[in-house]
């Protein structure tokens, strides 16, 4: 199987993933991320305390390049410490930017690095990135808060 395939295929079970989706029950943070170029849009939705993200989830709509990354992301922080979330954050904007190698950050985001394809695909790329630009934007203010 090519690696097109493994991808597209990655891409297609992840977008119509509903594990991820929906409103929590409980909720401490709340943050709204759009994408206007292409009309994606999300609620992402954290429980987070004592410093562990707890539980995340969103609701939303866009493209399934959008849902999918967004459900790899959220896979990724569940029972994360906001720094280990933080790192994760960093780690796939820096291989979407071809700042990082794919091989340096497997281990770190698993499935997810397989999105670093969309590098050749810059007006999707805004796609890839948005719940994690979303995440990092709760983030940071969860630390100002602090």
């Amino acid at each position: 199987m090519s690696l097109d395939m493994i991808y597209n295929e990655l891409i297609i079970e992840h977008s119509r993933n509903s594990e991820n989706r929906g409103p929590l029950a409980e909720k401490t943070h709340h943050e709204h991320g759009h994408n206007p170029n292409c009309g994606d849009d999300i609620e992402l939705e954290l429980n987070i305390e004592n410093g562990k993200i707890k539980e995340a989830a969103f609701v939303g709509s866009g493209c399934a390049i959008s849902m999918a990354s967004t459900s790899m992301m959220i896979d990724l922080i569940k029972g994360n410490t906001i720094e280990d979330a933080q790192e994760k954050v960093e780690a796939f904007l820096e291989l979407i930017k071809n700042e990082r190698a794919q091989e340096d950050v497997e281990a770190l985001l698993g499935d997810a690095t397989l999105l670093s394809n969309i590098q050749h695909m810059p007006a999707r790329v805004k796609c890839a990135v948005l719940a994690w630009h979303t995440l990092k934007h709760v983030l940071e203010t969860k630390e100002a808060d602090d």
